[in-house]
């Protein structure tokens, strides 16, 4: 029988925040070196990412909690000192605990809740759903300096990628990044196709650059370029944690574009 995968939900999101905090925290102990540079976060080090993706939980709960209708002041974002005054083990119970913290109040909130979100939604589905995938990927950020192989469910893997689409897609990526505008032209399309899930998960990925908007939509249409490869590998590149160069990757047409738009449309 050909295998499925269901959508993603509200509930789903809240467990994977667990679920992924959990996997990475397990990846530390104390042989770890928190000072380790992080290759694809190269601005920081372990300490620092672990610091990051802690107080992005706890920024957005926050939010959930008091029904923020602006956003309170973005420690997430803020510059996070180098040297880390806990040992991996006290960072990673933090981080567990901050995502536990998340997951319970998103819960408790319920996903049609009004509050601020900083992209269109205003509700506390958004953040379920971007809190799960950042963890997603700065759990593979965190791989990259500490040995671990990297996987993930498909179903997660679809959903994160759908999502990533989605989120730069959106009219409003033009006023924070007007150089996207320069993405668009005649015959510029792109085709994504994951080649290790099955034909009913239709892992194809259209992005058309032709028109007014930067545009998707789950489809296999022939495309100026075309890149194949295992489902993480995909997630991976558009995130910039990945390179076409690598052997995971087949690449058929116009590189220049596909290099074009990776170097554009880069974001977590």
């Amino acid at each position: 029988m050909e295998a499925t995968y269901a959508a993603m939900d509200y509930d789903g999101h809240c467990a994977e925040i667990v679920a992924e905090a959990g996997l990475l925290s397990s990846c530390l102990d104390a042989r770890t070196d928190l000072t380790a540079s992080v290759p694809s976060c190269p601005d920081w080090n372990l300490a620092q990412l672990l610091r990051h993706l802690g107080e992005a939980h706890r920024w957005v709960e926050e939010i959930v909690r008091t029904r923020a209708a602006q956003p309170p002041p973005d420690t997430a974002l803020r510059v996070l000192p180098r040297a880390s005054d806990r040992t991996p083990q006290e960072l990673a119970d933090w981080l567990t605990e901050g995502a536990r913290l998340l997951a319970d109040t998103l819960r408790a909130a319920g996903p049609d809740a009004r509050i601020w979100t900083p992209l269109p939604s205003g509700s506390p589905a958004f953040f379920a759903r971007r809190m799960a995938h950042e963890t997603v990927i700065h759990r593979a950020d965190a791989t990259l300096i500490l040995g671990a192989d990297f996987t993930v469910d498909q179903r997660i893997a679809l959903d994160a990628l759908d999502e990533w689409m989605e989120l730069g897609s959106l009219p409003e990526m033009f006023d924070h990044h007007p150089d996207r505008r320069a993405l668009l032209g005649p015959g510029r399309t792109l085709h994504f196709h994951a080649t290790d899930t099955p034909p009913a998960a239709a892992a194809h990925w259209l992005v058309d650059l032709t028109g007014d908007t930067l545009a998707w939509r789950r489809a296999q249409e022939p495309a100026a370029v075309s890149v194949s490869a295992p489902l993480t590998d995909l997630l991976l590149l558009v995130y910039g944690r990945r390179s076409t160069d690598e052997e995971a990757f087949e690449v058929v047409g116009d590189t220049d574009l596909l290099e074009f738009w990776l170097s554009l449309v880069n974001f977590g």
